[in-house]
């Protein structure tokens, strides 16, 4: 869990102040304390917010279950459902592989209310298993 949170410093999951909180052998958790500027000018949660909270999650999650002697992955699909928002607080995410192959994962996450545990958005995404070139 350190790494997660170390690898981010410096970069969007980290200037944004994602935190990973708790790792499984297949999922990951993570938490945003939400700060004004990640609300859209309407005052609500901006999406972009979620997605980067629910996309780190699921690519921090495929780094962990790489195949030996690939080099990375990159997000080739997401896909957002949002549910419900929020204005202040802190939102989670739980992010869990629902396919590891050599070539892809595919990841699914819920993006909650970190107090009441309401959803705000169901989350899925594709990750393209990157190798090096012969």
């Amino acid at each position: 869990m350190e790494e997660l949170n170390r690898i981010g410093v410096g970069h969007l999951p980290g200037r944004l102040g994602i935190e990973f909180t708790a790792v499984g052998e297949h999922w990951v958790e993570s938490r945003l304390q939400l700060q004004d500027w990640h609300l859209a000018p309407n005052g609500y949660l901006h999406a972009a917010t979620v997605i980067a909270l629910a996309d780190t999650s699921c690519g921090y999650g495929c780094r962990r279950h790489l195949p030996e002697g690939s080099e990375g992955f990159t997000t080739v699909e997401l896909k957002a459902n949002f549910v419900g928002t929020a204005r202040r607080g802190s939102i989670s995410c739980r992010a869990e592989i629902v396919h590891a192959g050599r070539s892809t994962q595919v990841w699914d996450a819920v993006v909650s209310e970190e107090s009441s545990a309401r959803r705000l958005a169901l989350f899925r995404c594709t990750q393209l298993i990157l190798w090096p070139k012969p």
